[in-house]
């Protein structure tokens, strides 16, 4: 069984299923490009998902996890919900076969906002009938700094 996330993003429902046979044929390989800087106990993300597969994706889901717990109360971009206690979902939107999605920026404040450094975990939630053969999990460490960290 996988984790899908169901129907529109605001209600960030996720529900077990199985991948139905015409998932199977629909080959997509999201990658995200972008960067982060950190400072103050604030996160500035910006990026890009990159499709390097041969099927359009309609519509995935973007999974940013930090190591560090977010503070309760956060100013998200439309399309963007928050999971758990260190964890936010974004659509993507479509995406073109072999081609790039539209820009995802947003801002999180750390719960501690003492913290020098955090890492972020980016990976795909999967649904509308597209299938990843290839999953990667994308990583990047980010120091209090105000420095880009790109990924």
């Amino acid at each position: 069984m996988r984790k899908w996330i169901a129907g529109a993003l605001g209600a960030a429902v996720v529900v077990g299923a199985a991948l139905p046979a015409a998932a199977l044929n629909a080959e997509t390989g999201l990658t995200y490009h972008g960067y982060v800087t950190m400072g103050r106990g604030e996160v500035n993300v910006r990026l890009t998902p990159w499709n390097k597969g041969m099927s359009r994706v309609e519509d995935a889901t973007v999974r940013l996890r930090w190591s560090k717990a977010l503070a309760d109360e956060q100013m998200l971009p439309g399309g963007c919900a928050r999971y758990d206690a260190s964890t936010v979902l974004c659509r993507t939107g479509a995406v073109l076969p072999m081609g790039e999605g539209r820009e995802i920026h947003l801002r999180v404040h750390l719960a501690d906002t003492s913290t020098d450094e955090v890492r972020m975990e980016i990976d795909s939630l999967w649904g509308g009938g597209a299938a990843d053969r290839n999953p990667a999990s994308q990583q990047v460490l980010a120091l209090g700094t105000g420095d880009r960290y790109s990924f």
